[in-house]
C-alpha cells in the first residue's frame, strides 16, 4: 500500500504513548479493535474480540511492523496520541490513505500507568498459610518467595475455579469433600485452609491415596496444622465406599482410567460439585482408529493429543448426561506440564435437563473411532446413562 510506511513513520514515534486500530476490514476475523500502550520498555498489545482480550508485549520495532501489517490487511483506521498531538490514518475501501493530525484534546485517552497492576489473589500475601510455607511458596512472614511466584499463581488459579461455585453449596451442614489420589496433599491442605479460614465453612475432608507412608505423613501434617476436619485414608479409587452425602469431589492428576473411576464414584454419590484435572489419557489412544478420518490417527503426536482431547470431551458429555452442568476450563498445571484442562461439573437442579443429543453425539464419536471408554462402560452398567 503506497505511502503507508511513510504515514506511520510520521505518526508513530517515541513520543506516542497509545495507538488504537479500529474499523476492521472483516467483521468475521475475530478482532474488533487493537490497542498499543507504551510501557517503560516497548509496548503492550491488547487484542479485543467481542468477549475477550488477549495480551502480547512488543518492542518498538515489532510494534511498528505490526501496525503496518495490520493496516495493510485487517484495519482501516489508526489513531495515536503523543504528548501534544493526536494522529489519524484512515484507509478508504479503494486503498487511499488519508492522514491528519491536530492538537491533543482534553478527551484524549490517558497513558497506561502500570503494566503489572497488582492482582488481588484469594490466597493473599501477608497471611501465614502453613501449607504454603512448607511448600516453600511463602516465607514464614507470609511473603511470596520470588522463585515460586508461578506456583503461587497456579495454586490461586485452582482456588479461583472452586471459589466460583462454592458459595452455592448450603451452609447449614459441614461441607463433605473427597480428594482422590491426593499424593503429598499440599493442595489438599491449601484447599482446606481456604474453605475453613477464608470461606469460614465447617468442613469434613478425606484424602485418599494408595501409599501407606504418604497417608501416615499426611495425617501427621494435618495434626500439626490443627486441621481437625481433614484426615487421610489408604485406599483405591476403584471401589472406594463412602457413607453419607458428598458435596465436592476432587481428582487432580489421577492417571488414565483412575480419573474415570473417580468421576464414576462422584456421579454415584450425586456429588454436588466435581473438580478434575485428568492426566495420562492413554486408554483411547490405544483404541482409536478410523477409516474416514485416518488423518487424525496417522501421525503419532496428533493421535496422542486428539485422543487426550476426545477423552476429556467424552467425560464432559457423560457428566452432562448424568445431570451436571459441565465446563472444560484452562488450568495451569501445578507440575508445569501441558496437561492443563480442568473439568468442572456442577449438579443441575432436578428441573433442568441436559442439552439434547449429548449422549447421541458421544456415541457417534465412539463409533467413528472404535472407542470404548471406561467411564461410559461404568455408567452404562450402573444404569446411569
Amino acid at each position: 500500500m503506497n505511502g503507508l510506511p511513510e504515514a506511520l513513520a510520521a505518526s508513530f514515534h517515541e513520543g506516542v504513548y497509545k495507538c488504537i486500530l479500529s474499523n476492521p476490514v472483516s467483521k468475521t476475523d475475530g478482532y474488533r479493535k487493537m490497542v498499543l500502550n507504551r510501557l517503560p520498555s516497548g509496548f503492550q498489545l491488547e487484542k479485543y474480540t467481542e468477549k475477550q482480550v488477549f495480551h502480547e508485549t512488543l518492542t518498538q520495532e515489532q510494534a511498528a511492523a505490526f501496525l503496518c501489517a495490520a493496516l495493510q490487511n485487517s484495519f482501516r483506521q489508526y489513531n495515536a496520541w503523543g504528548a501534544s498531538r493526536e494522529y489519524q490514518i484512515r484507509i478508504s475501501a479503494k486503498g487511499k490513505i488519508l492522514c491528519s493530525h491536530k492538537a491533543i484534546s482534553q478527551q484524549a485517552p490517558q497513558a497506561m500507568q502500570s503494566h503489572n497492576r497488582k492482582k488481588r489473589y484469594l490466597l493473599a500475601e501477608g497471611a501465614v498459610i502453613e501449607p504454603l510455607v512448607d511448600m516453600g511458596v511463602f516465607t514464614k512472614e507470609g511473603k511470596v518467595v520470588h522463585a515460586m511466584y508461578d506456583k503461587y499463581k497456579q495454586i490461586n488459579r485452582f482456588i479461583e475455579l472452586v471459589d466460583d461455585e462454592v458459595d452455592k453449596l448450603p451452609r447449614q451442614a459441614p461441607l463433605r469433600v473427597i480428594d482422590f489420589g491426593c499424593g503429598k496433599s499440599y493442595l489438599t491442605f491449601v484447599l482446606y485452609y481456604y474453605l475453613t479460614v477464608v470461606k469460614k465453612r465447617e468442613v469434613e475432608m478425606v484424602g485418599l491415596d494408595l501409599k501407606a507412608d504418604v497417608i501416615e505423613k499426611c495425617n501427621q501434617t494435618a495434626c500439626k496444622y490443627g486441621y481437625d476436619g481433614l484426615h487421610f485414608e489408604l485406599g483405591d479409587i476403584n471401589g472406594y465406599r463412602f457413607a453419607g452425602d458428598v458435596d465436592m469431589v476432587i481428582t487432580l492428576h489421577a492417571c488414565d482410567t483412575a480419573t474415570d473411576y473417580a468421576l464414576f464414584n462422584a456421579v454415584s454419590w450425586n456429588a454436588r460439585m466435581i473438580f478434575s484435572v485428568p492426566c495420562c489419557q492413554h486408554e483411547l489412544n490405544a483404541q482409536m482408529k478410523s477409516d474416514r478420518l485416518s488423518i487424525l490417527t496417522r501421525y503419532g503426536i496428533v493421535k496422542e493429543r486428539t485422543a487426550a482431547l476426545m477423552t476429556d470431551a467424552i467425560r464432559g458429555n457423560l457428566l452432562e448426561c448424568c445431570g451436571y452442568k459441565t465446563q472444560l476450563l484452562e488450568f495451569i498445571d501445578l507440575a508445569h506440564t501441558p496437561k492443563n484442562i480442568l473439568i468442572r461439573a456442577v449438579k443441575r437442579a432436578p428441573s433442568q435437563k441436559a442439552p439434547a443429543g449429548v449422549l447421541e453425539e458421544t456415541e457417534s464419536l465412539m463409533e467413528e473411532f472404535s472407542l470404548h471408554p471406561t467411564l461410559y462402560r461404568l455408567l452404562k452398567e450402573a444404569g446411569r446413562i
